[in-house]
């Protein structure tokens, strides 16, 4: 296992968390607030948990997290990418169970672009016969 500080990024949509792991005791911190009254919803909260149920690291590691952009759920998600990445660079032998998972994998889907023409990406403007 590396010693220190790690540092990894994740990503979702808009989403951007920057993560950094060390070992400690549990402590989680997203944007200088305490894990529990960031992500207020227990789904966001399982998410981000998931590598370390996966990899039996639960209350080993401190992760201090930024993040930017998107809405809760990409955030989240952005978070669980990031903190996938970091365990992975302090311990290899992870690497086959959080790939298992999907972990590791950046969901690159995006909102389509608005187009010229139309009334969204893909809705057209109603059309009038008369």
């Amino acid at each position: 296992m590396a010693e220190g500080v790690v540092y990894a990024t994740g990503k979702r949509k808009t989403s951007v968390a920057r993560v950094w792991l060390r070992p400690g005791t549990g402590l989680m911190t997203i944007n200088r607030r305490p894990f529990e009254s960031y992500l207020f919803r227990e789904s966001d909260r399982s998410l981000v948990m998931g590598p370390f149920k996966v990899t039996n690291n639960i209350n080993m590691f401190d992760v201090t997290i930024n993040v930017d952009g998107g809405g809760s759920t990409g955030q989240a998600e952005a978070i669980r990418h990031g903190i996938s990445r970091a365990l992975v660079e302090t311990d290899a032998q992870l690497r086959a169970v959080v790939k298992k998972q999907g972990f590791l994998t950046r969901d690159s889907r995006m909102k389509e672009r608005k187009k010229y023409g139309k009334a969204s990406a893909r809705a057209r403007y109603q059309y009038s016969k008369r």
